[in-house]
């Protein structure tokens, strides 16, 4: 059986995102750049074009934005200095405002069920309701001030409902 295009593509930006992670969260203890962790993994590995690619642009968007994004995690979840969560949930925040706010190719809704659920497989589901919150809120904002242009999708999971301010307040004390 053969998989459709979307569904490749898809897989390819979840593999990105897992790739980005990884390095982000490599990062963190200084031996390596982010972006060079990114390409020994991908030398170690291998990955398909486009989740080399994706990963990429994640990474780069974290890199570039770090101080903009970190800013506005205190900013959205002031009790949860950046600085004192873990380093996996630290990356996890990162990667996920970074793609949110700075890869336009991928909607709204898709980025925050996925991080999401990567939060939920690699931390926890604390974590997953915080990242939730953050990103739910993040994208009201952006959305709220006509920075937004991606629209929002069919394509989340089914068992994850979309962020939404008013929800991630009820979810998760924001």
């Amino acid at each position: 059986m053969t998989v459709s295009e979307p569904a490749q593509a898809h897989q390819a930006e979840r593999e990105g995102r897992r790739l980005a992670l990884t390095a982000i969260f490599e990062a963190e203890f200084g031996q390596r750049t982010a972006r060079r962790a990114l390409e020994r993994r991908l030398e170690d590995e291998g990955a398909e074009p486009g989740a080399a690619a994706h990963g990429g642009a994640i990474v780069d968007a974290v890199t570039s934005h770090r101080d903009t994004i970190d800013a506005l995690i205190t900013r959205l979840a002031p009790q949860y200095p950046v600085t004192q969560l873990a380093r996996i949930d630290r990356a996890l925040m990162r990667c996920a405002l970074g793609e949110l706010l700075h890869c336009p190719t991928t909607p709204t809704r898709v980025a925050i069920a996925e991080w999401v659920e990567l939060a939920r497989t690699y931390s926890g589901e604390p974590a997953r309701r915080l990242l939730n919150g953050v990103l739910g809120r993040a994208a009201s904002e952006a959305t709220s001030r006509g920075r937004e242009s991606r629209p929002p999708t069919t394509e989340t999971k089914a068992e994850e409902e979309p962020a939404t301010q008013e929800g991630a307040r009820d979810r998760f004390d924001l």
